[in-house]
């Protein structure tokens, strides 16, 4: 089977919903007695014997890979409340804390090693982190090979040397490197598909001989350090004899999709009350706090200036407490929403600058948000302009680009959908992130698609492709806006699944125009629809700004537009509503703050759960931080006076 096809069947895997037995599985690290600060991931003994307590007394039942095995085979299901205990790294105290605690529960776990640490003789130093720590901090092959003998602990590889940081940008940043593509100074290239795929082969295949010679048995599940993964890695851990992989995340694993397993990363800073929480709670998501950021803001020729603009957006967002940041991985110098350029290495347009990767991991690992990177679907400057969208003009009979409107790119012409799936592709190869938003230029208004590869398509499914008959007859018109929302959902959903290839976890949501939601003709103005995306997309991000509308009474058309989301199931749960910072209709006109935060607390007092705004002016300070955050931060009360 040829490389694509393999990537396709492993995509459907991860991607697809659970149908087999669901289990929760537990990650967790360290357990000592000596527990001290800064041990975020490393749990008190005292702590984690609560835990197994809490766990038996309400009828959790850990179950071993041979019990997730035999019930995807059908042979014997999971236990109800079914459990995989799982400890990653194969420290030393797992053997002395752990382990005579199994014992005593007959609860089985699974022990992920790192073959470069337990491979390096006594006495040595291994990297730990960045930090050069003794090789005695973690098992010996003795003790692991007791532990093996006694059926209650099952060794998974954690990588032979992947457990650590590689260059990954020309910045310096040390990404995972078993997801990261090295990045060479020297000569200013990033490693390819192929050198990247024999590195991970290579590097799985030397840890899992390591243990079958070391214990005579060889690992059957892949713990992926820093839960991090692709899926050429996942098809280089099936190569090695692992057809079980775990990865990290909220949300119940299935038996029927073992290949990328979510597991709950157990803090050990939690109090059992705040861990049984988590545990029955797997499914909740926390509300978004979302910031829109235009790169273009922080770019800058001079690299120093770079650095410093950088600084200064990550120390704002740091101080807002919020959860999300949108953030823009194309150029727009000019500001017509088309993409001129990309920040980020690919082979279809001009290369800005290589920020996008250096910006979204400063701000997922200095300021702790998440980060979904803004890019057009079809705002694209090519050289083909009959790759343009059309328009009908019914007076005419002629077609050609709306002259008002979005310059957008056709997506019924394959060579367009072929360009936008490499860019995106090439996104996820070279940048680490959590999630996309498609920008708000996926729409076709009421006259649009009329490029001849629409008409064809057209054609093909038995419909007119006649644009006179076609946008002359109200129904046949309505039934193509239906069509064409259909299209561009499909369209995206498709460059979601290009980029995760490289990002599998990777989260969607989609810009939605208000007035698709508040109009009774609104698919058929802009081929949008509310009901569509919150099916399709995890989030979607509804441009709730009253002043680009035009509304006589922004709070009175707010509370309009949260009605109408409210009226849909799941609307209020799954809709971030994207505020207005400035006034676009008074040449950009900073919106005061004090408005702002009073839209935030209308917005929650209304049920709101997720909202944010657009666009963050971080060198000017607007808004202004410490009157915002009160409204705005997930770690205060917005009602609080």
């Amino acid at each position: 089977m040829r490389i694509a096809g393999i990537l396709l069947l492993l995509l459907m895997c991860v991607a697809r919903p659970v149908r087999g037995d669901e289990f929760i599985s537990l990650c967790f690290h360290e357990v000592r007695a000596d527990i001290g600060r800064g041990d975020d991931l490393s749990m008190s003994t005292d702590r984690f014997v609560a835990l197994l307590t809490w766990l038996r007394q309400h009828d959790y039942r850990p179950v071993g890979i041979d019990d997730l095995l035999r019930a995807r085979e059908g042979s014997k299901p999971l236990p109800e409340k079914a459990v995989l205990l799982t400890f990653d790294d194969g420290y030393r105290s797992f053997y002395n804390q752990v382990y005579p605690l199994l014992k005593a529960y007959r609860y089985p776990a699974l022990l992920a090693v790192v073959g470069s640490w337990l491979d390096a003789p006594a006495g040595a130093t291994v990297d730990y982190g960045g930090k050069r720590v003794p090789r005695e901090k973690f098992l010996s092959w003795e003790q692991l090979g007791e532990m093996v003998e006694s059926g209650l602990v099952e060794i998974a590889s954690h990588s032979y040397n992947g457990h650590r940081g590689i260059d990954a940008n020309p910045q310096g940043n040390r990404q995972p490197a078993l997801t990261a593509r090295t990045y060479a100074a020297v000569t200013r290239t990033y490693e390819d598909d192929i050198a990247y795929a024999e590195r991970i082969n290579a590097d799985l295949q030397a840890n899992t001989d390591l243990i079958e010679q070391k214990l005579g048995v060889r690992p059957r599940v892949m713990v992926w350090p820093f839960g991090k993964y692709s899926l050429p890695a996942i098809e280089a851990a099936r190569q090695a004899g692992m057809p079980v992989t775990l990865g990290l995340g909220d949300g119940p694993g299935d038996t029927d999709h073992l290949t990328a397993v979510k597991r709950l990363l157990i803090e050990g800073s939690l109090d059992l009350p705040g861990l049984s929480w988590r545990i029955r709670h797997l499914m909740t998501n926390d509300p978004q706090r979302v910031v829109q950021v235009d790169l273009d803001y922080v770019y800058d020729p001079d690299p120093q200036q770079v650095e410093r603009n950088l600084g200064r957006l990550l120390d704002r967002i740091k101080a807002m407490q919020i959860t999300t940041v949108y953030l823009q991985a194309f150029a727009d110098p000019d500001g017509d929403g088309v993409a001129d350029a990309l920040y980020f290495p690919n082979a279809w347009l001009p290369v800005r600058a290589d920020l996008f990767n250096r910006v979204a991991w400063q701000l997922k690992t200095r300021a702790g948000v998440k980060v979904y990177a803004w890019l057009p679907v079809l705002g694209f400057v090519v050289p083909r302009q009959d790759w343009s969208v059309q328009s009908y003009d019914p007076e005419t009979g002629l077609t050609a680009p709306d002259p008002v409107a979005y310059q957008r790119l056709s997506p019924f012409v394959p060579e367009v959908e072929t360009m936008v799936q490499g860019i995106y592709e090439d996104l996820a190869r070279y940048a680490d992130f959590d999630g996309l938003l498609f920008h708000d230029d996926a729409l076709l208004s009421f006259y649009e698609d009329a490029h001849p590869a629409a008409m064809a398509w057209r054609r093909q499914r038995g419909l007119t492709d006649s644009a006179e008959a076609l946008w002359s007859t109200p129904g046949e018109a309505r039934r193509w806006a239906h069509l064409k929302n259909a299209y561009l959902t499909e369209f995206t959903m498709n460059l979601a699944d290009a980029v995760r290839q490289y990002r599998p976890e990777v989260k969607t949501a989609r810009n939605l125009y208000a007035r698709a939601v508040l109009d009774a003709d609104g698919e058929t103005r802009f081929s949008q629809d509310l009901e569509t995306y919150l099916g399709a997309y995890d989030y979607t991000a509804l441009m709730a700004m009253p002043y680009l509308e035009g509304a006589e009474e922004p709070e009175i058309w707010l509370r309009d537009l949260v009605a109408a989301i409210a009226r849909v199931p799941d609307g209020l749960k799954k809709t971030v509503f994207e505020l207005q910072s400035v006034d676009w209709n008074k040449p950009k006109t900073p919106l005061a703050t004090p408005t702002l935060a009073r839209h935030m607390r209308l917005l929650q007092g209304l049920g709101a759960v997720n909202f944010g705004y657009y666009p963050d002016d971080f060198l000017r300070n607007h808004p202004a931080a410490t009157l915002l955050h009160p409204a705005f931060s997930i770690n205060s009360d917005p009602f609080e006076k």
